[in-house]
């Protein structure tokens, strides 16, 4: 997933309306308009290959094993996804493929901007006559209708819908941020208080003592950093904020409750904390000296060779580190709090998050069968197949699950070891070919929240939620880790139990679109900060990382920031409103 930051910002007071519904865009009477001819094919005859265009893939190329085959037998079709994070050309392939009017068939939008400029460009179909044959998306009428307010037609699909209330947690049994340590290594640590972010620091370098070198023999790092999701600033310094229950807004972060705003390059913002901190772990030694080139997959493996110790989230280290072998040896990774977090939580979102959206293309070659694969997404099955690389939907059935003797579900062989095992095994030959993990959807985007339940079942889509699941992987490490947590049977049962969570309901706001003259100055902007905050986090000196700090104050003032800022807090304001609006309107 890129960024997963599972896309809420945040705000307080303002206006509640300011949502994708302010971008009001587009005259349907003149844009090319979609031709139903009435309910979708059961079979396509002619075999395609669509373009995919997708700001989220970590994948270029050729769908490849289960999913790819799963969509050649229902749809006839092969999907070539077109992923800037991996060609490197980021806003440049966006706006070259815009100005040659060709986003491609399908289109998966990464941001408000983005989607705004698809518009303007009229590079998105209006749907409106497939949509009427939706029937798996219109269950959730409410989010599309939100999602293309203020236009007529039907363009954007969002994105994370929910059935649920938007006050209650879109996560399942582990938030999407937290401070989470290789466990074994803190239990033989003797489990040291950690009052603080800054108190990791000795935690850490106990832990790196007693394994330095990985069974690979290679170093072992308290922390690997990485520059993929870098934006309006080094993503992974935006991080630790969100232990204290701030998520970001262009150059803000913002509080989930809307008590607090900080701009992030003012000397005590939570985000200089991050970096400061970074620096402190670095001169220390802990902090991994390819972190500033390496990128999200190398990381990724240094995870799985037991090379780091420290995770800024659950959905990488866990699936990376935390397989059969090694938490049966006791071996893995569980949250240890922090004494004064309060971790921010995404709301479940009843008008979805429209900031990550689909589309079609107006140029699609076959527009009515990339409509009837966006409806399947929205659909049982497809929510099960299409869960992101770091979601937790369990999968196709009958390939990683099935329902046991009292029609409970249950992960089958092949899904613990999907799972579980490290994905060594290679999928059944009529599901294709390849490990599971190779076979996982290119799209990287969640339709409908894992957290919502089947309605043929009754458990939630996320595995981990299953009864069956949390008897399956009760190890020596789970029960290490719930005597210490006093018993927890979960993650977000401890913290909602220690109030150490606060949930930001779910909006589905975004900002209005920048215009020419701020994306100008907010490009040159963030450009700066990243690229001082990579020198700041690895400085080594406290001399040093102020002198970098005031540069980069300095220089961004002198660029503007300020006006851009002063838009940022109108946003962030405006999302604390809509927030509260939704939470009043649905409970």
């Amino acid at each position: 997933m890129k960024r997963r930051e599972f896309l809420a910002l945040t705000g307080i007071g303002a206006i509640a309306t300011m949502t994708l519904s302010s971008c009001s865009l587009i005259d349907g009477s003149s844009t090319t308009s979609g031709n139903s001819t009435g309910a979708f094919p059961k079979t396509w005859k002619k075999p395609i290959t669509i373009d995919v265009f997708d700001d989220l893939a970590n994948y270029q190329g050729m769908q490849s094993g289960w999913f790819a085959k799963l969509v050649q037998d229902k749809f006839n079709m092969k999907l070539n996804v077109i992923a800037p994070n991996v060609a490197g050309g980021g806003e440049t392939l966006f706006n070259t493929r815009s100005a040659a009017g060709d986003l491609g068939d399908l289109v998966v939008l990464g941001s408000y901007q983005h989607l705004t400029e698809a518009l303007k460009g009229r590079l998105l179909l209006d749907s409106s006559s497939y949509y009427k044959n939706m029937t798996n998306a219109s269950r959730y009428d409410v989010a599309v209708k939100k999602a293309n307010t203020g236009n007529k037609g039907t363009f954007a699909f969002p994105t994370s819908v929910s059935k649920l209330k938007p006050t209650q947690s879109s996560e399942s049994t582990e938030p999407t941020f937290g401070p989470y340590l290789r466990w074994d290594l803190y239990e033989q640590a003797g489990f040291p208080k950690i009052d603080t972010l800054e108190d990791l620091i000795p935690v850490l370098q106990e832990m790196q003592k007693a394994e330095p070198k990985a069974p690979n023999g290679k170093p072992v790092y308290g922390l690997s950093l990485f520059k993929d999701w870098d934006g309006n600033m080094m993503n992974n310094a935006k991080q630790p904020a969100c232990y204290y229950g701030f998520d970001e807004m262009g150059f803000v972060l913002a509080a989930a409750d809307g008590s607090s705003y900080e701009s992030i390059i003012d000397s005590d913002s939570h985000y200089v904390r991050s970096l400061k901190f970074f620096s402190k772990a670095s001169q220390a030694g802990l902090v991994d000296p390819d972190s500033p080139t390496q990128n999200y997959s190398t990381m990724y493996a240094k995870y799985q060779a037991g090379q780091v110790l420290f995770a800024f989230w659950p959905w990488l280290a866990q699936p990376a580190y935390n397989t059969t072998d090694n938490m049966n040896a006791g071996r893995g990774f569980e949250i240890a709090p922090l004494k004064d977090m309060k971790i921010f939580s995404y709301g479940a979102e009843v008008y979805g998050s429209s900031n990550y959206s689909l589309g079609i293309g107006t140029k699609a070659s076959d527009p009515e069968r990339v409509a009837a694969f966006i409806d399947w997404l929205y659909s049982v099955d497809g929510v099960y197949a299409n869960g992101a690389q770091t979601g937790s939907a369990a999968g196709p059935q009958n390939l990683t699950w099935k329902l046991d003797s009292s029609k409970k579900p249950a992960l089958s062989a092949f899904g613990q070891n999907a799972f579980l095992g490290g994905s060594t095994e290679q999928v059944p030959s009529d599901w294709g070919t390849g490990t599971f993990t190779k076979g996982v959807s290119a799209l990287n985007v969640t339709l409908v929240t894992a957290v919502d339940k089947d309605p043929s079942t009754g458990y939630s889509f996320a595995y981990q939620m299953w009864p069956s699941y949390q008897k399956l992987v009760a190890n020596p490490l789970t029960k290490s880790w719930s005597s210490h947590m006093g018993g927890a049977a979960t993650t977000m049962d401890y913290l909602r139990a220690n109030k150490k969570i606060i949930v930001a309901p779910g909006s589905g706001y975004n900002a209005p679109a920048d215009d020419s003259e701020t994306q100008t100055l907010r490009n040159q902007i963030k450009a700066v900060i990243v690229a001082d905050s990579w020198k700041m986090a690895m400085a080594t000196s406290t001399s040093q990382f102020n002198s970098l700090l005031k540069d980069m104050q300095d220089t961004v003032n002198g660029l503007g920031y300020a006006k851009v800022l002063k838009l940022d807090m109108e946003h962030a304001k405006a999302q604390n409103a809509a927030r509260l609006a939704v939470a009043k309107k649905f409970g």
